[in-house]
């Protein structure tokens, strides 16, 4: 074999060597074990809050209607809600009687008759007076002719008491007669009331004698307060006891009502304090639970389902010159605090997981998974207490996959 020849063949075998040692360095590469990627939290010490959040809205706690006292005409509500009345002082609207209603033909007819029976009976009255009278002249006349029989001494004292007693009942029956008069007169106006219509003319002439400025009753506010709604702002004619306007007091008589799930509302105490949230202004208000009621209600939610529902009834904390616009009916959010600590381990739920009849995270520790259990206090979604297992400082893993196990190698993943 020649010189050349050696020398080819060993650049070959050179060849080969470098080309299988590349294809194995890039398998191993290929095929090297990698960190996982997971998102990574810390254990940190200190103020935890359980709350139960829901929605709610204001209303004053004691508002006043403005009622219809008597049937009649509403004349045009004036007042506009929002403003400030003044107890006893500020007319909020005018009521009129309600005008007499028509007569049909037949209620007519027995009106008239009653009239007519009316005058009638009147006029016997009258003769029944003329009568009396003449007999009360006639005892009279024969009372001081007893008299002066008797002090002739023509007659006896008998004679004159006797006529004293007729003169006495005859006086009486005028009485009788003269108030028996004013029945039938009575009875008279009664009966012409009944023909009264509404389109009588003199109804209206002697309310205007009554009132030159109109008949009406005036109603005043019964509280100092704001107008909150008018029901009723046309003219028209109401019932007894029919609804206008509705006052009430914003500035210190307002308060929050929500309606908590009735499992939430067994957590909540009287006293527990409220944040109040996304109401419109800067700043969240405060409040406090001053009622939870003793029963509850079934309400449909927005997706049809069932609910058992509680009113709860929260005081405002904050004044009222912080709260700025808020008025009766306005939507807020209410966070009820049930339980709070100042010194809590806190963990982010999303790192708890079930670990047989226990709570357990992934703890990293020295770039790889750890598995620790750990048990698990209070939980408000976001966040949980930690009672024993971890340390503060401690790192965890966030939403760990079903593929992470212990002791694989763990790296930060990094946001775009």
């Amino acid at each position: 074999m020649t010189t050349l020849a050696r020398q080819q063949r060993r650049s070959r075998s050179f060849l080969t060597l470098v080309t299988a040692l590349g294809v194995a360095g890039f398998l191993a590469y290929a095929f090297w074990p990698r960190p996982m990627l997971v998102d990574m939290a810390e254990v940190v010490q200190g103020r935890m809050v359980l709350t139960i959040d829901e929605e709610g809205r204001t209303r004053v706690k004691e508002p006043y209607v403005v009622s219809s006292p008597v049937a009649g005409e509403l004349q045009r509500v004036t007042v506009e809600p929002g403003e400030v009345v003044e107890r006893g002082k500020t007319v909020v609207a005018q009521m009129r009687p309600a005008n007499p209603s028509a007569l049909d033909v037949r209620t007519r007819e027995q009106a008239h008759a009653a009239v007519t029976a009316a005058e009638a009976a009147l006029r016997l009255a009258h003769a029944d007076l003329n009568a009396a009278e003449a007999k009360r002249d006639f005892a009279e006349s024969e009372l001081d002719r007893a008299g002066k029989l008797v002090e002739r001494g023509v007659t006896s004292q008998v004679t004159l008491q006797r006529a004293e007693q007729e003169a006495r009942v005859a006086r009486a029956n005028l009485d009788t007669v003269s108030a028996a008069i004013a029945m039938r007169e009575a009875e008279l106006a009664n009966a012409r009331a009944q023909l009264i219509g509404f389109d009588d003319a003199a109804l209206g002439a002697v309310l205007s004698e009554r009132n030159p400025e109109g008949y009406s009753i005036p109603l005043r506010a019964p509280i100092d307060g704001t107008i909150l709604k008018v029901i009723q702002k046309s003219e028209t004619t109401l019932p007894a006891g029919a609804p206008i306007l509705e006052i009430g007091d914003i500035e210190g008589d307002l308060e929050v009502m929500a309606e908590l799930l009735s499992s939430d509302a067994v957590q909540v105490q009287t006293g527990d304090r409220v944040i109040i949230t996304n109401w419109g202004g800067a700043r969240d208000l405060v409040g406090i639970v001053s009622r939870i009621d003793p029963y509850g209600y079934t309400k449909h939610s927005a997706l049809g389902v069932e609910e058992q529902r509680v009113q709860v009834i929260i005081q405002f904390e904050t004044p009222s010159d912080k709260r700025e616009n808020l008025g009766h009916g306005y939507r807020v959010e209410v966070q009820i605090v049930v339980w709070e600590r100042e010194d809590a381990l806190i963990v982010p739920s999303a790192a708890l997981f079930r670990h047989g009849d226990a709570w357990a995270v992934f703890a990293v520790e020295e770039g790889r998974a750890a598995l620790r259990e750990v048990e698990a206090g209070r939980n408000n979604g976001r966040e949980a207490e930690i009672l024993s297992g971890l340390e503060p400082g401690a790192r965890v893993v966030l939403f760990p996959s079903a593929e992470l196990v212990e002791g694989m190698k763990l790296a930060q993943r990094q946001l775009d």
